[in-house]
Parts: C-alpha cells; structure tokens; sequence
C-alpha cells in the first residue's frame, strides 16, 4: 500500500496522487475535500480529519478514517463501504442510494437525509453514538441504525427525527421513550423478521470496531417506518 502525506496538498492535487495510487494511505490529512469521490475501487485509509463530501459519489471503494470525518460523507454514495472511526460531520449519506457508513461513535445533524433504494440496491448508515435532529429527513429507502453507545444520558436521536420519511426502515437501540415522532412514522418494537435484518448490520459494525456484539443484539430495539404510502397527506391536507 503506497503512502501519500496530504500535508499543503490541495483537494485536486491529492486526489490525483489517490486515483493514480489506487491502494494507498492518507497521512497528515487536514480538511481536504472530495477525498476518494466516485472511486469504484480499491482501499485507502486515511489518516488525520477529511474535509467535506469524503466519498462523494462513491461506487466501490472502501474508504477507513481512523479518526474524525466533517460534513457528507459519503454524500449521493452509490456502492462500496466508508468506515469511520470517530465521530462524523453533518448530512452523513446524503442521498446515499447504495454501499455501507459505518461510524464508531456520534453523528451530527440530518444524518441520511434523503436516502433511498432500488431493487438490490439498499444503502445502509450505521451509527455506533448518538445522531443529533432530523435524523433520516425524508427517507425514501435504506437501512439506518442508531445504538447510542457512550450516550452519557443524551437522547440517541435529536429533535425530528424521520421527518418526511416515506421509505426505508430505522433501528434504534433501546425504546426510544420520550422520542416525538412524526405522525406519518410508526415507532415499534422490533420482530424478529427486524432482528433478521439488524443482525449481520450489528456484527459488520462490531467486527470493525472491535466491539462486543452480543452484549449490542441483546439490547432491545426500536423500528421505524413509514405508516402510510402517502405521509404527505397528514402534513398538508386537512383531514
């Protein structure tokens, strides 16, 4: 694996040394952006904090940060994995429509915003801390799970959470009481055709952060959906 320092590169010329490198690590990474966008693969690990959109458009790459990532990551990603150990920015999966985000500990605001599916293509955000507000805004498909480690007596969500969800599916760790859901959303507890889904999710983020899985599939969980095929109505119509 080649290395490469970032240290006084800009965003353009560092991404070249990337592509033409194809396996490589990052060293001395500081908020250069657009970091591994639309690789369809390879692996880089990078090390320091990426800027904004690491991953943008990402169609098969594995991208791991062994520290902190800013804003939209993995933003309109369409396959692949980015793996991020630490905390991560706002809009993470942004419009994401393929591939995995696994993020060891919290993730900021609007978090898998518009995220969305097609046939095989099922996008997933896994969110190892807490998730700030609106959380999945406008949902149209994916998976997102949330398990609240290390929460320190925070809520695991945000304000407004699911927000405009019409699709897709969320798991949050635990019962989630005192959460205010929208009225298009239904928040129950998981069946076991969800556990089904939550498990290989689970140990896949697990096995990354060299976490106990079991003591995280023992925990009971929280699934939200959408509960009408038009959520819009109860917004804008009056019934």
């Amino acid at each position: 694996m080649k290395t490469i320092c970032a240290k006084g590169r800009e965003s353009r010329e560092l991404n070249d040394a990337i592509r033409e490198a194809g396996d490589c690590l990052v060293t001395d990474c500081l908020g250069q952006r657009f970091l591994g966008a639309g690789l369809p693969g390879g692996h880089i690990e990078i090390g320091g904090v990426p800027g904004n959109a690491l991953g943008a458009y990402c169609n098969g790459a594995k991208i791991t940060v062994c520290g902190n990532a800013q804003d939209a990551v993995g933003d309109t990603m369409n396959d692949g994995e980015i793996v991020v150990c630490g905390c991560i920015g706002d809009a993470a999966g942004y419009a994401m429509r393929g591939g995995a985000i696994y993020v060891r500990d919290d993730a900021g605001y609007r978090a898998g915003i518009h995220m969305k599916e097609y046939k095989e293509k099922v996008p997933v955000l896994v969110i190892g801390g807490c998730a700030g507000s609106f959380l999945g805004e406008y949902q149209a498909g994916g998976v997102i799970v949330v398990l609240g480690q290390n929460g320190d007596g925070r809520p695991i969500v945000g304000e407004f959470p699911c927000t405009g969800m019409h699709g897709g599916r969320m798991y949050l760790r635990g019962t989630c009481e005192g959460i205010v859901f929208p009225p298009q959303v239904t928040a129950s507890p998981a069946t076991d055709e969800d556990r089904a889904i939550l498990a290989p999710l689970v140990k896949a983020y697990a096995e990354h952060f060299g976490i106990d899985e079991a003591d995280l599939l023992a925990s009971p969980y929280t699934v939200v959906k959408p509960d009408s095929r038009n959520p819009y109505k109860r917004m804008y119509v009056e019934n």
